[in-house]
């Protein structure tokens, strides 16, 4: 499972530059995990050349999407509740077209357009470029789908539009689809079989941000670690390789290393990864290169044998520990984060406590943590009864988060008295006098302006903290300048 993007992002309406040109306008709104959000800057990019401006003004679109997340239910009822504006706006603008796009449009394709008649479109996560084609039956009066996933699509080719970008950080993908099945997830069903990006088209994209003045590039997949191109095809098939194609193959350590090398003035994060995926050579380039971030997302699921089992994790708890324990050895000053599920089917007393001494041992910076909701479509949904009571999920869940909240105002009060490097993203939310940024470990520094700028890498020492936020005072521009 992805981490989530921060809530203040999620249904944002999304803006690119106005071409006068276009005639036609747009609305797209985002929700769920970073891939999506680059999906969507790839689906901007893709209508805006088949005359598309954006708009922020719902009633004035000609087309509507929504590019949608399965993983919760939370999320599906948010989506629908969007829907049921759209539709009300539809019937006072009949010409508005609907659209879904993304996990949502795979999984309901059949409800959305035939049983409940409330979407002319609905395309899936790997048939953006049939955009046109389909725009095209809709304006016929037709409805118009395309779900098939792709074995080699990854939009390697397509110049992301920057959305609601602050010119500062960006988006890249280099992985789609996932091969783990974890019995709770959606995403290889909505979003098929892993396969990873051309290196070449990568650098390029990263080329492109570095000329327009980005500093920091965040490697996106749903699990970078087993990056693997070897001339393209899905990552299963790579045994079947030729023997010169295996020779020149690149992972993900070799790619990491490639872009450190190649931007050393660039900040470079990656997300999300996979504790059977990650190896050792990955840890060393972390730390090899001071542009890499030291901040690890490691999601975990849950500290039980028993439940990682049930979970089709492909780790063990003690596996799990011997790779938290090389990351403090080999990236010392490395944070890590997690994601956590309470009350999978199953899970005891016994496995919730498996959990939390778990967290124990970690002691993560931050991290993702939620109730399990039953995803219809996985193996979990299919074989497994929902059988914790919500009730008892709620109170696994904040014992969690309690914990998780004691541990990050342990991390932050460790950085008080150093010196930590701060990218500058923008004004901060409580004062217009201070700025906010992140330093290398993925936690957010606010510090007074003086006469800084947005985009300016700069030496903080940090005085206070809460448990998600260090301050401080700037005490001059950092060599990443």
């Amino acid at each position: 499972m992805e981490k989530i993007i921060e809530e203040s992002k999620q249904g944002n309406s999304l803006v690119l530059e106005h071409k006068p040109e276009n005639t036609k306008k747009l609305f797209i709104e985002s929700y769920g995990c970073a891939m999506n959000f680059s999906d969507s800057e790839i689906v901007a990019s893709i209508l805006s050349g088949n005359g598309y401006n954006t708009t922020q003004v719902l009633e004035e679109a000609d087309l509507v999407l929504v590019n949608t997340c399965s993983i919760r239910d939370k999320a599906e009822q948010t989506i629908r509740k969007r829907l049921e504006k759209y539709n009300a706006v539809k019937r006072i603008n009949p010409k508005m077209k609907v659209g879904v796009l993304g996990c949502m449009a795979e999984r309901l394709k059949s409800q959305f357009l035939e049983e409940e008649k409330i979407v002319d479109l609905v395309v899936g996560p790997d048939a953006y470029k049939d955009l046109p084609n389909l725009l095209s039956e809709v304006e016929e009066g037709r409805d118009a789908i395309n779900v098939i996933l792709s074995k080699d699509e990854t939009y390697g080719d397509i110049s992301p539009v920057r959305l609601m970008s602050n010119g500062i950080t960006a988006l890249v993908s280099i992985t789609r689809g996932c091969d783990n099945m974890c019995t709770f997830c959606v995403v290889p069903f909505t979003r098929g079989r892993e396969r990873s990006r051309e290196p070449q088209s990568i650098m390029n994209e990263i080329q492109d941000l570095w000329s327009k003045g980005f500093k920091e590039i965040t490697l996106l997949g749903q699990n970078v670690d087993s990056y693997l191109w070897y001339g393209g095809g899905l990552k299963k098939d790579f045994a079947d390789a030729s023997e010169m194609q295996k020779a020149t193959a690149v992972d993900f350590d070799q790619l990491l290393e490639m872009v450190a090398v190649g931007f050393p003035k660039m900040r470079i994060r990656f997300s999300t990864s996979n504790p059977q995926d990650m190896h050792e050579s990955i840890l060393h380039v972390i730390a090899k290169y001071p542009n890499i971030c030291k901040h690890i997302h490691l999601p975990v699921q849950s500290g039980s044998d028993r439940i990682l089992k049930e979970m089709n994790r492909l780790h063990t708890r003690e596996e799990y520990m011997t790779l938290i324990d090389k990351i403090r050895s080999i990236i010392p000053d490395g944070a890590i984060s997690q994601d956590m599920i309470s009350g999978f089917p199953t899970e005891t007393e016994e496995d919730h406590q498996d959990t939390l001494s778990l967290m124990e041992y970690v002691k993560y910076n931050f991290g993702y943590m939620y109730s399990y909701s039953e995803r219809p479509g996985t193996l979990a949904g299919r074989k497994m009864k929902d059988d914790v009571p919500e009730t008892t999920k709620a109170r696994r869940l904040q014992e969690i988060v309690d914990l998780q909240q004691k541990h990050a105002w342990m991390r932050s009060e460790e950085f008080i008295g150093k010196t930590v490097e701060v990218l500058v993203e923008k004004v901060s939310k409580k004062s217009t006098e201070e700025f906010s940024g992140r330093n290398s470990q993925s936690i957010t520094v606010v510090f007074p302006k003086e006469n800084y700028k947005i985009g300016d890498f700069v030496n903080v020492k940090i005085t206070s903290c809460t448990s998600g936020t260090l301050k401080g005072e700037a005490v001059g521009y950092s060599s990443m300048n």
